[in-house]
């Protein structure tokens, strides 16, 4: 279940309205990995395709943070799936809005909220990936600086913050890359520097800077706890 906190409750500071040029600076991060989304189901007959070509994806590049979205609109075909909530079949009608689609399918891709393709389809997988690779750099910057995590930029609309909750390693019993069980959105964010403590993760998590309405994703970091 989502939980929208408000920035005072949180561990999230705006400490100044700095420019993000003036920021980088002060700390140096590696590129922002491309944020791959997945919408799966366990109905889906063309899924466990989809999670093999994700699996290796995620084998041979070390540029991207793959999540999977179980959704529940398949369950009629077959078993409930206990992966599915509401968050993912919202946050895939959301990107079937952007992208114009007819509607929502599985296995979708998306891809730093700029592409998507079916999951299924390798080569369209890697066209996807190469197309975002050229996109136009983010405004947004996320660094880890001594105890904190570090969130600089100029936006000049609404930006979101998630911290997304999946199973890794031994705590994921399934064949799915990373697949998500709690969504947790700490604020909106209007630019200049922000600390997040790392805390807000309390397990394995991505933390996720998005343009309001699931837009662009402007940042994405893997978190460990």
């Amino acid at each position: 279940m989502m939980m929208r906190a408000h920035l005072s409750a949180l561990v999230l500071l705006a400490v100044s309205a700095l420019p993000a040029v003036a920021q980088t600076s002060v700390a140096s991060a590696a590129p922002s990995p491309v944020l791959v989304e997945l919408f799966a189901s366990h109905n889906c007959r063309a899924c466990p395709k989809a999670h093999r070509t994700m699996s290796e994806v995620d084998a041979e590049r070390d540029d991207v943070l793959i999540l999977t979205w179980s959704v529940d609109y398949w369950d009629y075909l077959g078993e409930k799936d206990p992966m599915a909530m509401a968050e993912s079949k919202d946050r895939q009608r959301s990107y079937v809005d952007r992208f114009r689609l007819r509607g929502p399918y599985t296995p979708q891709t998306v891809y730093n909220g700029l592409e998507q393709c079916p999951g299924s389809k390798p080569p369209q997988v890697r066209a996807a990936l190469q197309r975002v690779s050229k996109a136009d750099a983010s405004p947004a910057r996320l660094v880890r600086k001594d105890a904190k995590i570090e969130l600089t930029g100029t936006v000049t609309d609404l930006t979101d913050i998630f911290v997304i909750e999946y199973l890794d390693g031994d705590a994921n019993p399934t064949d799915m890359v990373h697949p998500v069980t709690k969504v947790t959105s700490i604020g909106p964010w209007i630019g200049g520097r922000v600390e997040i403590d790392p805390s807000v993760c309390p397990t394995t998590c991505a933390l996720v800077v998005q343009e309001a309405g699931f837009g662009r994703v402007l940042a994405a970091m893997d978190l460990h706890n």
